[in-house]
């Protein structure tokens, strides 16, 4: 009962699963965090963050609000970002409102989708290595 070894199923004795690759969080719409968010899993956001995001991926839903600046390696936004976002793969949906500059490797914009900011393509350093050789 009082043990500290793990259930069978995974568990610890608080009840809590160990971060394992595939696993992912979610704040739900009643939820704002005011504060920074640094997370190694996947993020799912509908609440609102007063903060800044970093992640391996993140998806935002339609009524979530973001106010801070968003690192991920691939990010779905649809709902509204007042900051910097930074990405690799970024996919922004026709009900996002965005007011920042923006920076990724690829980028799809649906139609009707509104930022106020700039654009700027990262370069890889591959590419960049690639370029100064020739």
């Amino acid at each position: 009962m009082f043990s500290k070894k793990p259930a069978p199923d995974g568990r610890t004795a608080a009840g809590a699963r160990p971060v394992a690759a595939g696993t992912f969080s979610i704040l739900g719409a009643d939820i704002v965090v005011k504060g920074d968010i640094v997370a190694s899993a996947d993020l799912h956001i509908d609440g609102t963050v007063e903060g800044d995001i970093a992640c391996a991926a993140l998806v935002q839903g339609e009524g979530s609000t973001i106010r801070g600046a968003i690192r991920a390696k691939s990010a779905r936004l649809s709902g509204t970002v007042h900051g910097g976002i930074e990405a690799a793969e970024l996919v922004i949906l026709k009900t996002a409102r965005i007011e920042g500059d923006v920076t990724y490797d690829a980028l799809t914009i649906e139609q009707g989708a509104q930022v106020d900011g700039r654009f700027a393509h990262r370069v890889a350093e591959n590419e960049a290595a690639l370029s100064l050789v020739g």
